[in-house]
């Protein structure tokens, strides 16, 4: 199996590859961003594409997501969570009061944002389209900079640990979803993730898509909404429900879900992760 992820090398997409089980003795392929790694599945360059959907600090990976929806087609096949642990890197000799400019991918800087504030106040934050881009190019003699990534990047790259562990909170983890053109058979213990448009604002018109599920005892573990991008006040909503889409009671309550929507997503259904 060809596995885009987003590159380069020593990114925790690519430690997220190694521990998917479809993936194994597979080519996992970089790719610079998540649209990249999305479009090389959709075009069938790859068989599978790991990208990050969701933090427990900073929540949703709203490019993921708007993927999911303005480019149908591709299923979730699987979910893998992802301890993560962010460390400062930078070239050896490097004194934490020496760095001017700390190099990274947007969703670290909201993830270490307290260690950022409190330890280093006047250092300039600039995005790069990966952790291991920001690493590669402090090891390349990036002036005054550091980087925030993984201790594999550091590693791949020769940078020190200036300062281990930076994250906000000790309980960081990233969800993946391994996406597939097909997904998953029922396991007996899977979730199904959908995103619907309601045709028109009116009073109780989420409650009763909600409601549906509700009356038939299936746990909704997840559910947001993200602008249309068409127009102000229309929204995609998210949401992941524990079952597997063919099970009796998931099916009926989608069929009726179906009814009360604008457009339905299907997703995928896939065994959940533990």
């Amino acid at each position: 199996m060809r596995v885009a992820y987003l590159g380069p090398p020593g990114t925790f997409s690519e430690e997220a590859v190694s521990r998917c089980d479809l993936t194994q003795g597979g080519e996992a392929l970089p790719y610079s961003t998540f649209a990249d790694a999305y479009d090389a599945l959709l075009s069938r360059a790859v068989d599978a594409a790991l990208l990050p959907i969701e933090n427990s600090i900073e929540g949703a990976v709203s490019t993921v997501l708007d993927l999911l929806v303005l480019k149908p087609g591709p299923r979730i096949r699987r979910e893998v969570l992802l301890p993560v642990r962010q460390h400062l890197l930078a070239r050896p000799g490097t004194r934490l009061e020496d760095v001017r400019r700390v190099l990274s991918h947007p969703q670290p800087f909201g993830q270490c944002a307290r260690f950022l504030r409190e330890r280093l106040p006047q250092a300039a934050l600039e995005s790069q389209t990966s952790t291991a881009e920001a690493a590669r190019k402090v090891a390349a003699g990036e002036s005054a900079a550091a980087a925030i990534g993984s201790r594999a990047a550091a590693d791949r790259y020769g940078l020190a640990l200036l300062a281990e562990s930076i994250q906000d909170s000790d309980e960081n983890v990233t969800r993946f979803v391994l996406l597939a053109p097909s997904d998953e058979a029922p396991t007996g213990a899977d979730r199904t993730s959908i995103a619907f448009t309601l045709d028109r604002d009116r009073p109780g018109g989420l409650h009763e898509v909600l409601g549906e599920f509700a009356r038939r005892g299936i746990n909704l573990s997840k559910i947001e909404s993200r602008p249309t991008k068409r127009t102000m006040g229309h929204y995609v909503f998210y949401l992941d429900f524990e079952g597997h889409r063919a099970e009796p009671a998931c099916a009926e309550a989608l069929a009726c879900v179906l009814g009360r929507v604008h457009t339905l997503w299907l997703l995928g259904s896939y065994p959940r992760a533990t």
